[in-house]
């Protein structure tokens, strides 16, 4: 029993992060993403978070409302949740990748359990949000 609680108990202090992520493969040769907008996403900060590490690997961005450019080969659709422990942070995000209506990659970002008692749950957009994107653009 003594075993189980504190298990528990570390599982909820510890909370996890879970980063899953499919790679942009480089055979695409990418260097230009649209990305459609998405106005239900109140995380300040998430598309330039993303945007600028697009720009770091080389690939321009540009962001759309409604209907796909036709001159957008590549497009990316995103969402981004907030959760809220004394002020808001980022608890979940994903990001989709296109060429036409074929997924081409794909990333998300979790935090287990809301971030339980981890502090590093009110870490930046941006210091979250690097990695899971580099990760996703590792071929370029």
């Amino acid at each position: 029993m003594k075993k189980c609680a504190a298990v528990a108990l570390l599982v909820t202090v510890s909370g996890c992060t879970s980063v899953q992520v499919t790679p942009l493969d480089r055979s695409y040769s990418v260097s230009n993403v649209c990305i459609e907008d998405n106005p239900k996403v109140i995380v300040d900060g998430f598309v330039e978070a993303v945007t600028d590490v697009f720009h770091d690997h080389s690939i321009t961005t540009e962001i759309y409302f409604g209907e796909t450019p036709a001159h957008c080969e590549y497009r990316m659709t995103y969402t981004a949740l907030r959760s809220w422990d004394f002020t808001p942070y980022l608890s979940h995000a994903e990001l989709r990748m296109f060429r036409g209506d074929e997924r081409v990659a794909y990333a998300e970002y979790h935090l287990t359990g809301k971030g339980g008692f981890d502090f590093s749950k009110w870490a930046s957009v941006r210091s979250k949000m690097t990695p899971v994107v580099e990760e996703l653009l590792s071929q370029y």
